[in-house]
């Protein structure tokens, strides 16, 4: 038990929570941060906060105050949702180039914004770790590797074949309602 204690201690901390992330998640975030870390050198932090700053503030300075815990190089997704703000935040401008800002918020915005009934908790587990998991894979493919500890997008191929038959089941309804009746008019002449 002092030995599990220990390497968790000694581990770096990926994921700067005040409690809107369960264990759970936690565990999965810290579990691809490492993996990352291992494999790219680079450092990606999640910074899950009840803060609440300005509506203007700056997230570089809201940052600075964590910085202390970071390695360089460190790439950063605050979420804090009293103010409604996502960000992701990198120690070395040329960090930006290795991930698509937009395409990982998409993830984020995607699920908390979503009128379900999962509960609040359930939402914020799932948009930062799907988030998270989509910017680590970014930052991993730029250096050309391969991560196993990301959640990927395993239902999108079931999503994009349901996709097609519903435009096929469209086009089917459309030729026996509309296309079919036309056809046989211009064939045989007004009836």
């Amino acid at each position: 038990m002092l030995f599990l204690l220990l390497t968790f201690s000694l581990s770096a901390n990926f994921l700067i929570n005040d409690h809107l992330i369960s264990p759970k998640a936690s565990e999965i975030i810290q579990k691809i941060g490492l993996e990352l870390k291992d494999k790219s050198g680079i450092n990606a932090y999640l910074i899950a906060s009840n803060d609440v700053i300005d509506k203007r503030a700056n997230l570089y300075e809201y940052v600075k105050k964590y910085e202390k815990q970071f390695s360089k190089p460190w790439v950063a997704f605050i979420f804090l949702p009293n103010n409604k703000r996502l960000g992701i935040l990198v120690s070395d401008k040329s960090l930006r180039s290795y991930y698509n800002d937009s395409e990982v918020k998409r993830y984020a915005i995607g699920i908390l914004g979503s009128a379900d009934s999962n509960s609040i908790q359930s939402k914020y587990d799932v948009a930062m770790v799907q988030a998270y998991s989509e910017l680590a894979d970014e930052l991993a493919s730029k250096k050309g590797i391969k991560l196993k500890s990301t959640i990927k997008n395993k239902g999108t191929w079931l999503i994009k074949i349901i996709t097609w038959l519903v435009y096929l089941g469209a086009v089917l309804v459309f030729w026996v309602y509309f296309g079919r009746p036309i056809y046989m008019r211009i064939r045989y002449g007004k009836q």
